[in-house]
């Protein structure tokens, strides 16, 4: 397997070894041991799946507290993956790095804990596979504006498909400081 760093620090890309020949493929998509070597977790506690049609856009999504790290993968079609440093005090706050995923790539991307996370639907359809390090917490649950123009993220959909509480989300310097969480050096 490869790990390729971001220019967010903590935030990778994986792409698996994949063994194939005309019958498939196989790929490990975790190895505790393997994954540990390069810093990434070594304990998942949730594992969720979504699906999403063409221009769906899901985030900026994270939880503070009981914050959880994400190790995303699609599982099928293709989407735009979008991590945001929004921890408090950092020296990249406000930052973002993205990673096109996709069944095709098999790529992966780790999300550490502190991180806003979200993606847009670049297929007809996609189904996102998460892996948490913590259980998910409805009082923690929180978001911030996917167009928050004090990010700038370049999304690849123009009039995306978004949930009420999407579309109603804070813009990052609106969120109060304790509702956001802290950077540890």
């Amino acid at each position: 397997m490869k790990v390729i760093e971001t220019a967010l620090p903590g935030c990778m890309v994986i792409e698996p070894a994949v063994f194939g020949d005309d019958r498939g493929f196989f790929f490990e998509t975790w190895n505790a041991d393997r994954y540990g070597e390069h810093g990434l977790p070594t304990k998942f506690v949730q594992s969720n799946v979504s699906s999403s049609a063409r221009g769906v856009l899901r985030g900026l999504h994270y939880q503070w507290p009981n914050p959880q790290g994400k190790l995303v993968s699609v599982l099928e079609g293709e989407v735009y993956d979008v991590a945001v440093d929004i921890r408090r005090d950092s020296p990249h706050f406000g930052r973002w790095a993205a990673v096109v995923l996709s069944a095709e790539n098999k790529r992966q991307f780790w999300i550490p804990e502190g991180f806003a996370h979200g993606f847009a639907v670049l297929s007809d359809r996609a189904i996102f596979s998460y892996l948490c390090t913590a259980q998910y917490d409805k009082a923690a649950d929180a978001g911030v504006r996917w167009n928050d123009a004090a990010i700038g993220i370049d999304w690849p959909v123009g009039e995306p498909l978004l949930s009420d509480k999407d579309a109603k989300a804070p813009f990052l310097g609106d969120v109060a400081a304790d509702r956001l969480p802290v950077y540890t050096a």
